[in-house]
């Protein structure tokens, strides 16, 4: 959201325009998404305890991506990315069990400030500074599955978000059987 926080400040620079309306509908789909799945999340504590959390949370995600996934095929596209916004908003909320993020899933900025940090303490001799790896493995992951959606994109076209849709399904059965305790 960074990026598309920047094109919808350069697109109200230069007045509004078609990139800043893009620009601003998907960091509200972002947005709304993080609120809706937050709101899934303390739901699913409320009725079914707080180890189905994640797993309330993951099926929500899950299926906003089906329904990009099928709007992807007769709707405008931009629809269909707005809905896959809303799912990338809503995913913070399996690791936010108080309703406050504790990882960053989408938050790349902050992790790799947080990775020069740590390594800057270390290197100045504060053994007791953390290592920065939890912070590299989220980042790596993060970029890994960029650069697997962009094979995927570049392989199956629209049919990609189906990948993704059937890989949060089983993300989801696999959240299911963690114990959280």
């Amino acid at each position: 959201m960074s990026g598309n926080s920047t094109r919808l400040g350069i697109g109200l620079a230069h007045g509004w325009n078609g990139a800043a309306a893009t620009a601003a509908a998907l960091v509200l789909s972002f947005v709304s998404g993080a609120m809706l799945g937050t709101i899934v999340g303390a739901a699913a504590v409320e009725r079914l305890g707080p180890t189905r959390r994640a797993e309330a949370v993951m099926g929500f995600v899950t299926l906003l991506l089906a329904f990009g996934a099928a709007l992807a095929a007769f709707a405008p596209l931009t629809l269909a990315i707005l809905l896959l916004a809303a799912a990338m908003g809503a995913q913070n909320g399996v690791v936010a069990p108080d309703g406050e993020v504790r990882v960053g899933l989408t938050y790349m900025t902050g992790t790799l400030v947080r990775i020069g940090q740590r390594l800057a303490r270390r290197l100045m001799g504060d053994r007791a500074a953390p290592t920065p790896r939890r912070d590299l493995l989220l980042w790596l992951g993060f970029v890994a599955g960029v650069t697997i959606g962009g094979i995927g994109w570049t392989w199956l076209g629209l049919a990609a978000l189906w990948v993704a849709a059937a890989l949060a399904a089983a993300l989801t059965m696999l959240v299911a059987r963690v114990d959280w305790n």
